[in-house]
């Protein structure tokens, strides 16, 4: 008999409270920040088996700019949580939205093949951030 998905697996990790997201006071205005993270890791909640990905993050700072090291041990906590790369994906945008403040956030991420079928996941909040490649 196939397991079927179940509410516990679609929530899991979606709460889970994540080490804090540090800031340090910004001194420009109008530019955005780019953030590659190229080796992201979690838990499939259903399966056990390893999510892995890269995550692109820009924003347009307001007060605040991002402490990337605080970031750096935020994504590390993913490493052994269960939870679906779609949750992660706007947990992340809603964590850092919460602890930055920024004027427009975007996140991307870019999930590696699982049976042959890759994943990317964007969200975004606040004023549109220009990307670096669009003219």
């Amino acid at each position: 008999m196939k397991k079927q998905y179940t509410d516990k697996h679609a929530i899991a990790g979606v709460k889970t409270l994540m080490p804090a997201l540090e800031c340090f006071p910004n001194q420009f205005k109008n530019y955005v920040i780019t953030i590659d993270i190229p080796e992201y890791s979690s838990i499939c909640p259903k399966s056990g088996l390893p999510d892995c990905g890269k995550l692109v993050i820009k924003y347009i700072p307001g007060k605040n700019c991002l402490e990337l090291k605080s970031l750096k041990l935020y994504i590390l906590a993913y490493r052994n949580l269960g939870i679906f790369y779609e949750n992660a994906t706007n947990k992340i945008l809603a964590d850092f939205v919460k602890a930055v403040k920024p004027q427009g956030a975007y996140i991307k991420g870019e999930f590696t093949p699982r049976g042959g079928i890759s994943t990317s996941v964007e969200a975004a909040w606040g004023k549109p951030v220009r990307l670096s490649d669009e003219k």
